[in-house]
């Protein structure tokens, strides 16, 4: 059994055990049971820390969420120019997917959009990690409007490349050639936009 550990880091010990179960299994065939035996604690020390199996799944979305918009942001504002800025922040991207694959299955599985909890929360965290990205692109003289939709945009090109990646049906594809294939779409994407007067961006 797992040594005792201050309540923060028991939390934290127990969202990154549930991650890899929760992702094999789904959701409806987890049980707490399985969770505890993982991570090497009893039920009722499982009990103390998250209310229900929902509470933990709520809160394992919620955290991969928070990582993910944290990498993506903590990169790309590190940068000096715009294209830089929309390099570092989808390697940060890739990188995630490549190191926390399970998180990624978990975010962005389907099975989420059938429950209405879990499709709100999703689309709670899509929507703040599209706010982040909104504020990186770099189109002068357009609407938040179409400034939000393109990061929502750059998101589901992102998210459905790496899934086509990651499912091994390409093949072998190296993280870094993924990263450079989706800015370099990204990017000549967004060099092609008119801004709200109907000149081309600079």
């Amino acid at each position: 059994m797992s040594g005792r550990l201050p309540g923060p880091e028991r939390k934290r010990q127990l969202l990154a055990v549930a991650r890899p179960v929760l992702a094999k299994n789904g959701y409806h065939e987890t049980t707490m049971s399985q969770i505890a035996t993982a991570a090497g604690v009893t039920k009722p020390v499982l009990y103390q820390h998250y209310r229900s199996k929902r509470d933990l799944y709520r809160s394992v979305l919620e955290d991969i969420g928070a990582r993910l918009e944290s990498a993506v942001i903590e990169a790309a504002v590190d940068s000096n120019t715009p294209r830089q800025r929309a390099e570092s922040g989808i390697r940060a991207y890739a990188e995630f997917v490549e190191q926390d694959p399970d998180g990624f299955r978990l975010l962005f599985s389907g099975a989420n959009r059938q429950d209405p909890e879990w499709a709100a929360l999703t689309s709670s965290v899509e929507r703040s990690l599209a706010q982040a990205i909104a504020t990186l692109i770099d189109v002068p003289l357009i609407e938040p409007v179409r400034r939000q939709a393109m990061a929502y945009g750059v998101m589901g090109m992102a998210e459905a490349m790496m899934r086509y990646a990651k499912s091994g049906e390409a093949g072998p594809y190296p993280t870094e050639r993924l990263s450079s294939d989706i800015t370099n779409l990204l990017w000549a994407g967004l060099r092609g936009i008119d801004v709200d007067q109907g000149q081309p961006s600079s």
